[in-house]
């Protein structure tokens, strides 16, 4: 009967038009549409028998779990829609997370991804200003990826090998002795989800360290290494106090996005334009990066702030409830333009929107939205992504030291505005009040302050013209 409908309904089409699926396409959506209608009625089955079964259908290690864990707790930690997670232990005694995918999933996954196909089409037929093309898209793209362990192991492992540097930052280990396709296997890691901010107090973790950490990361992961973890929230983020300072535990890696080179230095330049409200600049790179009229839209989205504040400088206009309610109330009216912006930007840009969604709502729980670190951690890693591609175009050393000796200063300067930024907050002030002899710190102090002043024109660390491309030579 379903398939009989959605048949009419290619035929007839809307509004005199036709939809150009086959009889086979159809039935497969109409499967789709079955399954979609039970998910809404169905809770999730977490019992003995559900978890049987599921080890039954794995087959594998799972029928044998004696043989592979001493324990193995039959309640997930977790579940989600493609797999949930247990906590066991191996013979040797080591605690383990194992991640295990739902049965069917993969079979599934196809004709989900055809009846969405055919939902998103009827949607674009109807509302022509609507176009999801760009959600099908992804969906292909991603959903394979996401349904690979191994891949999400070798993730994890990459990830890890690109930070090192960072002492705080904790990846669980994998154990690629009983890692498959659809079973993943790795070191157990406790934590308070990152958005649990009366955790971290009765923990006696800085929530403003927490951020500025996690700012660094993810920074650093966008406009410097090209490579970015797009999942996330609080479940994948744990937080937990090592040696008096907050460590931070990344969970789940089975979504990341590759920037290109020339998509990480349009789109470092474009954020520091925006930093520094510099409309035309904004306008410009914007344009590069494929959304044309809508720059102003575009920044907004990629900010969270209003226009008139990024005009005025983001860094300068604190977040209001007045700007949020702005923001909520024209949302809805610009869905058509949010949409073009939507299928306008290159591919890559779209999880990074949802990253930065979640990053921001990691802030607004733990009430650190308006300090300056995560800015200035910002800038810095904009300005290594550029330095580091103007590198790239010397044909010299002495052009190679050249970059390096204006990086160095670039970032110097950042560090005088750091000092203004905090005497701005009276966080000097206090310090001189703390010395007995104070008298010489002030002095010093007013030296620093006016080499600030001399140095930022607009009391702004981005002065400088990093945007352009340097000259080859």
């Amino acid at each position: 009967m379903a398939s009989r409908m959605l048949i009419r309904l290619g035929l007839l089409g809307v509004g005199g038009a036709s939809i150009t699926y086959n009889v086979d396409e159809l039935k497969i959506a109409a499967v789709g549409a079955q399954r979609f209608g039970r998910a809404v009625v169905t809770t999730h089955l977490r019992s003995a028998k559900h978890l049987l079964d599921l080890c039954c259908l794995n087959g594998g290690a799972f029928v044998k779990p004696e043989e592979l864990f001493v324990e193995f707790e039959p309640e997930p930690l977790g579940a989600a829609s493609l797999a949930q997670v247990h906590r066991a232990k191996l013979h040797n005694g080591q605690e383990v997370a194992v991640k295990v995918q739902h049965p069917s999933v993969k079979s599934h996954s196809k004709v989900d991804m055809k009846g969405m196909e055919l939902l998103v089409g009827i949607v674009s037929r109807i509302f022509p200003e609507f176009r999801f093309e760009w959600l099908v898209e992804e969906m292909k793209k991603n959903l394979p990826k996401e349904l690979n362990f191994t891949n999400e192991a070798q993730n994890a492992e990459k990830v890890a090998s690109q930070f090192t540097h960072l002492p705080w930052l904790k990846i669980p280990a994998i154990d690629w002795s009983l890692t498959t396709d659809r079973v993943l296997v790795m070191e157990f890691c406790e934590g308070g989800q990152v958005n649990d901010r009366n955790y971290m107090i009765t923990q006696g973790i800085n929530t403003n360290e927490v951020s500025e950490k996690i700012g660094k990361l993810y920074s650093e992961m966008i406009f410097v290494n090209g490579y970015v973890h797009c999942d996330p929230h609080p479940g994948n983020v744990l937080v937990k106090k090592v040696n008096n300072e907050a460590q931070i535990i990344l969970l789940d890696h089975g979504l990341y996005t590759n920037l290109t080179s020339d998509f990480r230095v349009t789109y470092s330049k474009f954020w520091l334009s925006i930093l520094n409200a510099n409309l035309n600049e904004i306008r410009q790179y914007g344009t590069e990066l494929g959304v044309g009229e809508l720059y102003g839209l575009f920044a907004c989205m990629v900010t969270g702030r209003s226009w008139n504040s990024i005009a005025k400088g983001i860094d300068k206009m604190e977040r209001s409830s007045t700007e949020q309610n702005e923001i909520k109330a024209s949302a809805a009216s610009y869905l058509p333009q949010i949409s073009a912006v939507l299928n306008r930007v290159p591919r890559q840009m779209l999880l990074i929107f949802k990253t930065n969604d979640l990053l921001r709502g990691i802030e607004f729980s733990l009430n650190t939205q308006e300090s300056m670190k995560s800015f200035i951690t910002m800038s810095r890693c904009c300005i290594r992504s550029l330095f580091a591609h103007q590198r790239t175009l010397c044909k010299s050393t002495l052009c190679t030291v050249r970059v390096s000796i204006a990086e160095t200063w670039a970032q110097f300067k950042i560090s005088l505005y750091t000092l203004y930024l905090l005497y701005l907050h009276s966080n000097l002030d206090c310090l001189a009040l703390e010395r007995k002899d104070s008298g010489w710190f002030q002095v010093v102090q007013l030296m620093v302050l006016n080499l600030c002043f001399c140095i930022f024109s607009k009391h702004r660390p981005y002065q400088e013209k990093l945007l352009n491309s340097p000259r080859e030579g």
